[in-house]
């Protein structure tokens, strides 16, 4: 996509290709290993929380490369310093989702933790308005180039994606914790609803191509 460079970190925007997928795994679990929200659907006071965990997020990235969905990352050289996956509009994303996907996780993840996603899904559906969207799905850079940058580039990345499509009227996300929804909030994002997941409260925001 294009060359970047961010206080002495280099490394280029391009679209993941499928041997990238083993990488991208690996950092989204490193990043939501501990968040609230993951621990509550995967059972983290559970034994083999990891697991299912890893296999949800391995699950999911398949489910996106196999749809053809938009997964950015940095990349220096054959390290993967941070990624984003979207969804494009009307791209499976919510409660009819591929009967595959349904199988693989709940054969992997189990009955409960494939329901509590779904459950989550229908949600946020529910409540992004009646227009075609986009959904950052996941966003995640590499802990030791936290702090530098990365991440704003990927979200700018994302609305130039949000850009590039005529029919997409915004990108949603959604948030659990406040760190998050600040720095959303600081790239033009907009409250939209306030919905509960898990018994965990999380707001959808929303950044209007307008």
């Amino acid at each position: 996509m294009t060359d970047v460079a961010e206080q002495n970190i280099t490394g280029e925007l391009v679209y993941l290709v499928a041997e990238d997928l083993k990488a991208a795994a690996s950092l989204l679990y490193q990043t939501y290993h501990d968040d609230e929200l993951f621990k509550r659907i995967f059972r983290a006071e559970k034994p083999d929380y990891d697991k299912r965990l890893r296999a949800a997020i391995r699950e999911d990235l398949t489910s996106f490369w196999e749809s053809g969905q938009p997964i950015v990352g940095i990349k220096d050289g054959d390290t993967l310093l941070g990624v984003a996956c979207l969804t494009r509009p009307g791209a499976s994303f919510g409660p009819d989702r591929f009967w595959h996907w349904r199988i693989s996780m709940l054969m992997t993840a189990g009955f409960l933790s494939t329901r509590q996603v779904l459950e989550k899904e229908r949600r946020i559906q529910q409540a992004m308005p009646d227009v075609p969207y986009h959904m950052l799905a996941f966003i995640a850079v590499s802990p030791q180039y936290q702090h530098h940058g990365l991440g704003q580039l990927l979200v700018k990345a994302a609305d130039t994606l949000l850009h590039e499509d005529n029919e997409s009227q915004g990108i949603g996300v959604y948030v659990t914790r406040e760190d998050y929804r600040e720095f959303f909030v600081k790239r033009g994002y907009q409250p939209l609803a306030k919905i509960e997941v898990a018994e965990l409260p999380g707001e959808i925001l929303f950044h209007s191509r307008d």
